[in-house]
C-alpha cells in the first residue's frame, strides 16, 4: 500500500527518479489489486452458476447430509452382528427373558394362503400318516398403497403306530421369525437408500396404507438387514480389486457428532470399475475424514510394506490424498474434464478468449472419444494415437505460449498450470485403449446420490454411514447393470440365508440372475429333512 494522497505542491518538489519510483509502485499496486478483483469476481460467478443456473457442466453444492439414521437401526446392526458371532463361536446360550409377544395383524388385510406339507403322507415304518393339526403364520407384504398378508399353513402328520410326527420345515429368513416378508424389507431399504425416504417418512406413508409400522421396527429391520448383506457387499469389494483400472472420487457429507448434536464433515468414498469394463460394479465408502489414508485401507495398501494392496491404474482428480498410494507403485490417470472445466469457468465468467481457445482442444478430443466409445480396446488406442494423440501434442504447445505471456497468479495462468503439471496423467490414456479419458463415470454414479440431499438430515453414526454406505453399493450397482433394485434385493434377501458362502459371488449384481432363470437344478441347494420326533 502507498502512502497518504500527495498534494500539488509536494509533487512539484519530487525529482524525476522519485516520481518514476512512485509511479512503479502505483502500477504495482494496481495489476496486484486487478488479480484480487478478477479472482472475486471469478469466484462469485461460479457461486451464483452453483446457486441459480442450469448448465452443461453439473456442479452439486456440498451436501447437507448423507441420511437420517436412528439410533434404534444400530442398535439393531450390533445386535445382529453379536448374534452371528456368537453363532460362529458356538456359545450362544438360550435367552433368560421372556420373548415379547406379537401382536397379530390386523384381521382385514387381505390374506393370501400358502400350505406346506410332506412330500409324502405315508410313515417310513409303511403305515399311513394321519393330519392332527397345524401350524400357522402370518408375514407382512407390500406392493405400493396395498398391505397383503402371507399366511403359511404347516401341517401336522402323525403316525399311529410308530408315533412319527411330520411335518415341513420353516423356510429360512433373513430376519429370523421376522413377520416382513423380503418383499416389504425390499420396499424399506429401496425407499431409504434408492428414493431418500427417511424411515418416519415411511412410517406416515405405511399408515396411509393401513398398518403404520412404527419407526423403530423399521430401523431394526434395516440393521439386520444391513448385517446380513454386509458380506455380499466384502465379496463385490474384493471382485472389485481384482480389475486392472479403477476410478475413485469422493464427495463430502455431513455426520452427527457423538455427544454434542452437532455434525462435521465425513465423506463418501466411491470406487468403480470403467465405462469400457464388461464387469459394472461400484463400491461406497463411508469414512470420517478426507484423509488418503481411508483410499488405502480400501485399496489394502500399507506404505510401510513393499507391494502390498492393490496395483493398477487408478482415475481420479488431482486431490493429494492419493498421492501416498502413487508413491506406493500405482499408476496415476488424470480426468480430462476436470481439465476443461477449469477453462470453462472461466470463460463463463468473462468470456476469456484464451478460455474459449482451450475449449475448442477440448472438444476435438472428446469428438475422438466419441468416435471411440464403441471400439476393442486395440481400436481404440490406435484411432487415439492416429487422432487424438496430434491434438494433445498441439494443445500442450498452445498451453506452453499462452503461459510465457499471462502474468502469475491470474486465474487463466492458474488453469493452464493445472493441465500442464498434470499432462502425464491427463494424455495416459492414449497409451492404453482401457483407460477413459476422464472421471466423469464414477461421479455420475455420486449423483444419484447427491440428488437426494433435500431430503437428507445428516448420517447419525459412522456405522449408521458405512451401513447405508454398502446397501448403496449393492443396489447401485444392480441399477447400473441394468436390474431393477427393487427386484434384486428382494431375490438376495430370499436366497442369502441358504446360500453356501463358496457360492455368494453368484448373488453379486453383474452376474446375478434370478431363481426361476437359472440352470435346472443349479440352483437347488440340500433341503432341510422334515421334523421327525417319537
Amino acid at each position: 500500500m502507498i502512502g497518504p494522497v500527495i498534494s500539488d505542491a509536494e509533487l512539484a518538489s519530487i525529482d524525476k527518479p522519485e516520481l518514476l519510483a512512485i509511479v512503479q509502485s502505483l502500477r504495482d499496486e494496481l495489476a496486484f489489486k486487478q488479480k484480487v478483483i478478477d479472482k472475486i469476481t471469478h469466484e462469485m460467478a461460479v457461486l451464483k452458476r452453483l446457486k441459480f443456473a442450469a448448465t452443461s457442466e453439473h456442479f452439486s453444492p456440498e451436501q447437507r447430509s448423507l441420511l437420517e439414521e436412528t439410533i434404534d437401526t444400530d442398535l439393531a446392526a450390533a445386535q445382529a452382528e453379536l448374534d452371528k458371532a456368537r453363532a460362529a463361536a458356538k456359545t450362544a446360550a438360550p435367552a433368560d427373558k421372556e420373548t415379547p409377544k406379537r401382536k397379530p395383524l390386523p384381521p382385514e388385510l387381505p390374506r393370501t394362503e400358502h400350505r406346506h406339507e410332506p412330500d409324502s403322507t405315508t410313515c417310513r415304518c409303511g403305515c399311513a400318516l394321519k393330519r392332527i393339526g397345524e401350524d400357522v403364520s402370518e408375514k407382512l407384504d407390500y406392493a405400493p398403497g396395498v398391505f397383503t398378508v402371507e399366511r403359511h399353513v404347516r401341517g401336522k402328520w402323525v403316525c399311529a403306530d410308530c408315533e412319527t410326527l411330520v411335518q415341513s420345515p420353516v423356510a429360512a429368513h433373513v430376519i429370523d421369525k421376522g413377520i416382513p416378508t423380503c418383499g416389504l424389507l425390499a420396499h424399506v431399504m429401496i425407499s431409504k437408500f434408492i428414493d431418500h425416504l427417511p424411515l418416519y417418512r415411511q412410517e406416515k406413508i405405511f399408515g396411509r396404507a393401513g398398518l403404520a409400522i412404527p419407526q423403530s421396527t423399521l430401523a431394526d429391520w434395516v440393521g439386520t438387514c444391513g448385517v446380513q448383506l454386509q458380506a455380499l457387499v466384502d465379496a463385490l469389494r474384493e471382485e472389485l480389486l481384482t480389475h486392472r483400472i479403477l476410478h475413485a472420487d469422493e464427495t463430502p457429507v455431513a455426520m452427527l457428532k457423538p455427544g454434542k448434536g452437532k455434525t462435521h464433515r465425513a465423506y463418501i468414498w466411491s470406487y468403480c470399475t470403467t465405462s469400457f469394463d464388461p464387469v459394472k460394479a461400484v463400491v461406497f465408502d463411508f469414512a470420517e475424514s478426507r484423509s488418503g489414508e481411508h483410499a488405502r485401507d480400501f485399496l489394502g495398501i500399507d506404505t510401510n510394506v513393499t507391494g502390498s494392496g492393490w496395483h493398477g491404474t487408478l482415475v481420479c482428480d488431482d486431490y493429494s490424498g492419493y498421492k501416498a498410494a502413487f508413491a506406493h507403485g500405482l499408476i496415476e490417470a488424470g480426468c480430462l474434464a476436470h481439465a476443461r472445466r477449469k477453462f470453462y469457468d472461466l470463460w463463463v465468467t468473462n468470456r476469456s478468449t484464451i478460455a474459449e481457445e482451450a475449449l475448442e482442444f477440448f472438444r476435438l478430443l472428446y469428438d475422438v472419444e466419441r468416435e471411440a466409445q464403441k471400439l476393442t480396446p486395440d481400436e481404440r488406442r490406435r484411432l487415439r494415437h492416429e487422432k487424438a494423440l496430434p491434438i494433445a501434442k498441439t494443445l500442450k504447445d498452445w498451453l506452453e505460449a499462452q503461459r510465457a505471456r499471462v502474468p502469475d497468479g491470474s486465474a487463466i495462468a492458474k488453469a493452464i498450470d493445472y493441465s500442464r503439471g498434470r499432462w502425464a496423467a491427463l494424455t495416459r490414456y492414449l497409451d492404453d485403449g482401457d483407460l477413459p479419458c476422464d472421471n466423469n463415470w464414477v461421479e455420475n454414479q455420486i449423483r444419484p446420490i447427491a440428488l437426494g440431499r433435500s431430503n437428507w438430515l445428516f448420517a447419525g453414526s459412522l456405522r449408521a454411514g458405512k451401513r447405508a454406505a454398502a446397501i448403496m453399493s449393492l443396489v447401485h450397482s444392480a441399477r447400473i447393470n441394468g436390474h431393477d433394485p427393487h427386484a434384486y434385493l428382494k431375490d438376495v434377501l430370499e436366497r442369502l440365508p441358504t446360500q453356501p458362502a463358496s457360492r455368494i459371488a453368484e448373488l453379486l449384481p453383474h452376474r446375478w440372475q434370478t431363481a426361476s432363470s437359472l440352470p435346472t437344478g443349479h440352483h437347488d441347494l440340500p433341503r432341510h429333512n422334515p421334523s421327525r420326533s417319537c
